[in-house]
């Protein structure tokens, strides 16, 4: 399994009473007890609140969900398609045209660590300090 699994609880915005702590931790057990029936351990997996409708949690800290203390602002993971050549960890590359120069941290395939992915492998990598917005 894979060691950079994130949970992300959206649409808080949309449980009664909005941002409801109790609701979080109602969907977290829930989705804890699937997730270990798929052979994940639910104690090693962040759970995030997030709202992409109203954007809480989602670039900035929100104060709607100040309640919870993970946030996964330290890394960003990146999906694409390998073309030509071969991904491997530790590679650096930079992004253009902005000029983003960025170190791969982890590279995974179907949820399964990677040391390298090549072409036509569709691959998931995960970069530090990086967001993809500041990629435009």
């Amino acid at each position: 399994m894979s060691s950079s699994t994130n949970a992300f609880n959206e649409r808080m915005d949309a449980t009664t009473p909005k941002y409801s702590k109790a609701r979080y931790d109602e969907i977290v057990k829930e989705v804890s007890s699937y997730l270990k029936k798929l052979g994940y351990n639910p104690e090693k997996i962040p759970f995030v609140p997030i709202s992409g409708f109203e954007g809480n949690n989602m670039i900035e800290r929100s104060t709607n969900l100040d309640w919870i203390s993970t946030r996964l602002e330290a890394s960003e993971l990146f999906r694409w398609g390998v073309e030509i050549g071969i991904l491997k960890l530790g590679m650096v590359f930079t992004f253009g045209p902005s000029g983003l120069v960025i170190q791969v941290e982890s590279v995974e395939m179907h949820h399964e660590a990677l040391q390298e992915a090549l072409p036509g492998d569709n691959v998931g990598f995960n970069v530090k300090n990086v967001a993809i917005k500041d990629l435009k």
